[in-house]
């Protein structure tokens, strides 16, 4: 009988690898057959153990009985794919401020290599505060004319007079440009030279020189790209500034940078135990001489009685990263000054478009590669966020609760609270998250005490509030059942909602929430797989 050839022709360059040599010994043939013997055994075994476990997931879905097989086979999923959580919220909100927290808690060290790149952050947010001061104590005329909160450039804010306003329906903002007032503006009228006023001109005539650096630094940190619709003057920059800030100021003095430009930023500066290049910036080195020789002006103006009235009637509304900085302007000021950690985290820059952040996690001794996604969340750069969504495993949603009184420099008829439960709504209905790990952060709790503590009201910027209590827990409780209660109706799939009170500039008390959003994920990981 004649036989078939083979499904391998004796060309077959597979076969031809497989066949012995033909100088093979009857001891080699036998070595040779006992090892592919034990692939085969090895091989059979592995597929046994493989429907073995395809059997007891199948079981697991009415059994909720869970072995240490189990969480080894979930471990091996969790480290066999990328896992991508993202950041969202509103501009300003403290997603930037909570990656940072997430950096410093699982890659310390990259934080570290960045240190010094944050010197012109801190700088740039010194000399911005100290303008806006002097640019509200020129529209005040300099002086304090004893009015309450209900001054004239709030009721312009507020677009009423004493009236409760609802998030949505807001009048229009009347800001100010800063640096720049009207020839007309004399709120007060004309009020008679005092020695007071002489004491905030002759400050302003000194700091002027400081001042007039704020461009120059916001181009340093902005690449110099003018950005449209960018707010009142602010700077965006985009992933990989760190290296860019420095690698621009070292070029700018013959001194060129050896780390291509085009790197990111995790993978251009990560050194561990050391920090980015200190060689000398002439433009930072110049601010810093500037800053220490006027320690004192600074000084003098952040405590005049004046600028505290002003601020204490709400007449200055200074952020809290402002507040902070001139709060600890003597240490800042001096000379061979390098950011603290608590610096890094207070230093306010906005995001331009999606920076992705790389951390080694360990989950039940299992090292996970989480891959973050922060996100800018002012309005015309939400639309870069869809294309992050189809594979997204755990969103962490940030809402500034502590905004009641605030509008969004995109819309200023928009109430902040109003703008984030809108948000909230738009990704807990979105199709393509239906199956995402949610948390929830109602952050900026310090910042919310404070303003109650100050007799802030939250009833006559939410009107719906009326006449609740004026108090944290109140306020707290009433703005958490409001997105609790957008969840639910956007819960078809009842979905788990973990929600957290957090203050991200806190590194003790957020790297504990951080640890307990950590160990939620990898609980929805396992009820995924039908094991919890």
């Amino acid at each position: 009988m004649m036989r078939t050839s083979s499904i391998r022709s004796q060309d077959d360059p597979l076969s031809i690898a497989l066949r012995p040599p033909p100088t093979e010994s009857d001891s080699d043939r036998q070595v040779r057959l006992q090892r592919e013997a034990e692939a085969r055994r090895v091989s059979e075994q592995i597929d046994e153990e493989l429907r073995i476990e395809r059997e007891r997931l199948k079981k697991s879905k009415s059994d909720v009985k869970v072995d240490c097989s189990s969480y080894r086979f979930i471990s091996e999923e969790l480290t066999s794919s990328i896992h991508k959580l993202l950041l969202l919220g509103q501009a300003e909100s403290g997603k930037s401020t909570l990656q940072k927290q997430f950096q410093l808690m699982y890659s310390p060290a990259s934080l570290e290599s960045e240190r010094m790149s944050w010197r012109t952050v801190v700088y740039f947010n010194v000399v911005r505060s100290i303008q806006k001061i002097l640019v509200t104590l020129e529209v005040w005329d300099d002086v304090d004319d004893g009015s309450d909160s209900q001054s004239m450039l709030e009721r312009q804010e507020l677009g009423q007079d004493d009236s409760p306003i609802s998030g949505a329906s807001r009048a229009s903002f009347v800001g100010l440009d800063v640096g720049v007032v009207s020839a007309n503006a004399d709120p007060l009228g004309s009020a008679p030279s005092s020695p007071t006023k002489s004491t905030i001109s002759d400050l302003r005539h000194r700091l002027l020189s400081l001042v007039n650096l704020e461009p120059q630094l916001g181009d340093r940190l902005s690449g110099g790209i003018p950005l449209s619709g960018s707010g009142k003057g602010d700077i965006y920059v985009r992933s990989g500034w760190q290296a860019r800030t420095i690698h621009t100021g070292q070029k700018l003095i013959g001194r060129r940078s050896k780390r291509p430009e085009t790197v990111s930023a995790e993978l251009a500066i990560e050194r561990p135990g050391t920090a980015m290049s200190t060689n000398p910036d002439a433009l930072v080195d110049e601010v810093a001489a500037m800053l220490e020789q006027s320690r004192e002006d600074i000084m003098t103006l952040w405590e005049h009685p004046i600028v505290r009235a002003l601020i204490s009637k709400r007449k200055l509304k200074l952020d809290e990263w402002s507040e902070f900085f001139l709060n600890n302007i003597a240490r800042i000021s001096a000379r061979g000054y390098i950011p603290s950690t608590d610096d890094i985290l207070h230093a306010r820059i906005q995001t331009m478009g999606v920076a992705e952040h790389i951390f080694d996690v360990d989950i039940h001794g299992k090292s996970v590669s989480w891959h973050l996604f922060d996100v800018g969340g002012a309005r015309g750069q939400r639309h870069s966020w869809v294309p992050y969504f189809d594979d997204a495993n755990a969103i962490i949603f940030v809402s500034p609760i502590s905004a009641f009184d605030q509008y969004l420099e995109e819309d200023p008829r928009t109430n902040r609270i109003d703008d984030s439960l809108q948000l909230f709504t738009q990704i807990c209905s979105n199709q393509l998250l239906k199956k995402v790990h949610l948390v929830l952060f109602l952050n900026k709790t310090d910042i919310l005490r404070k303003k109650l503590e100050q007799g802030l009201r939250v009833s006559k910027y939410i009107l719906s509030y009326g006449d609740r209590p004026n108090e944290y827990e109140s306020v707290v409780q009433y703005f958490r059942a409001h997105f609790l209660q957008v969840h639910r109706k956007n819960n078809e799939n009842r979905r788990v909602l973990y929600t957290h009170l957090t203050n991200v500039t806190d590194t003790k008390a957020t790297q504990s929430i951080i640890g307990n959003v950590r160990d939620s994920i990898f609980r929805g990981y396992l009820q995924s797989a039908a094991l919890v």
